[in-house]
């Protein structure tokens, strides 16, 4: 307990008159580090190092933990360091308070929306906490020696308690680590993208994540001490589940990633699978999300999407054409029906003009002249019935002003 009983006396020194000088100087590096964040802060949006206010992020712990310990050297050629009392327990808080910044930011970028980040966020926190709690108070190294005395044995080799811990949070550090490097690098390749490029930059960002993932899991598990070549064959056998229980999860990876690479289907184009129409909104590695017109979102398996028939509305160009039907009378002016179906059409601001509506008379009917009206359209994702409804007002309102029959069916009835 020499340790702690050190750390008691020294508490003994906040009551000197240097605390006051200690305070001011610690207040005055936090002015300067928020400062600094403030100035080097270019991109209002939310990131790791910035937060989204700025102070928040890991910047800001970073600049005035490497301020504040700039300043304990400074004042240690004035004061005595047993006088620094104040310096000696704000530099293992900021430490810690970095720790934590760096973690759980890092956890919520890559994870944003799981729930055991959320978790995981909170253990970190409250063992960072502790672990700072016992390094000030000197207890740490008593804890230490004593989880090195608590040992069993695995195989041929002995393990203790500390050697198991320091692997842990050596593979979570890591970890951590190795999601911020892949993080870094999916922003920069997501940042403007869009359309096919997003998806191809998607695939990329994707793979790369999982590439760097799986290195530093090896790098983890080789500084925990954990022999690799004993997980041969846990690989062997995971091979074999693959190719037997799992070869369906495997074919929806392996067909997303042939999704992303190929662009045959990309963010934002409109197909049709299996009889339901709408919107890709996400591609992911193992299904894509559809959403419909009228808001529902189907969930479609990456195998589907490769080896079933999918009408991709918007693969080589996004103009889709669409058509109404109209009838009128026999002795109607054919050549003014056209007119008046064209204009219609061409008074909507989402009919394009390139290509122009076209008016067609198609069929001679038994009651009336049958004309289709054919139109583009570039924003399929907007719907089709509000616009094809405003066309329909607009061709009912002019034949009615122009005097246009539209003919109802007539039948004769001869009476015995």
């Amino acid at each position: 307990m020499d340790g702690f009983q050190i750390w008691l006396r020294e508490l003994s020194g906040l009551l000197r008159p240097t605390t006051l000088l200690e305070l001011l100087a610690l207040l005055l590096c936090t002015v300067l580090a928020w400062g600094l964040v403030i100035r080097t802060r270019r991109n209002p949006e939310p990131s790791i190092l910035f937060g989204a206010k700025g102070v928040d992020g890991v910047l800001f712990p970073i600049i005035l933990l490497c301020l504040t310990y700039g300043t304990r050297l400074l004042l240690k050629g004035y004061l005595h360091d047993h006088s620094l009392v104040v310096f000696k327990i704000a530099i293992p808080a900021l430490v810690a308070l970095v720790v934590i910044r760096i973690g759980v930011k890092v956890l919520h970028a890559a994870f944003p929306e799981a729930r055991w980040a959320r978790m995981l966020e909170h253990s970190i926190s409250w063992f960072v906490w502790v672990a700072m709690v016992l390094w000030v108070s000197g207890l740490l190294p008593i804890v230490l020696g004593e989880m090195e005395q608590i040992t069993w044995k695995m195989g041929t080799s002995i393990v203790s308690l500390r050697t198991l811990v320091e692997g842990v949070l050596t593979t979570i550090a890591v970890l951590i680590v190795t999601l911020w490097i892949s993080a870094w690098i999916e922003k920069r390749l997501l940042h403007g993208a869009s359309g096919g490029d997003l998806s191809l930059r998607t695939a990329v960002s994707k793979a790369t994540r999982a590439f760097l993932l799986l290195i530093g899991l090896v790098f983890a598990l080789s500084s925990a001490g954990i022999d690799l070549t004993a997980l041969s064959v846990l690989g062997g056998a995971l091979g074999v589940g693959i190719g037997l229980g799992l070869q369906k999860l495997a074919a929806n990876y392996i067909s997303g990633f042939v999704i992303l690479a190929e662009r045959s289907m990309r963010i934002g184009d409109s197909v049709q699978v299996d009889n339901f129409e709408g919107q890709i909104t996400h591609i992911n590695a193992r299904y894509t999300v559809i959403r419909s017109i009228a808001g529902r979102e189907a969930i479609v398996p990456n195998e589907m999407l490769i080896n079933s028939r999918v009408a991709n509305l918007s693969l080589a160009d996004p103009k889709v054409v669409q058509k109404t039907d109209v009838s009128v009378g026999y002795n109607s002016n054919v050549d003014l029906v056209r007119r008046l179906l064209v204009e219609a059409a061409s008074a909507q601001p989402r009919v394009l003009q390139d290509p122009p509506p076209q008016g067609f008379l198609v069929s001679f009917g038994e009651n009336s002249l049958n004309f289709t009206l054919q139109y583009w359209i570039a924003d399929i994702e907007k719907g089709e019935l509000g616009l094809r409804s405003d066309i329909n007002f607009a061709i009912l309102k002019t034949l009615r002003d122009n005097q246009i029959e539209i003919p109802f069916p007539q039948r004769v009835v001869h009476q015995r």
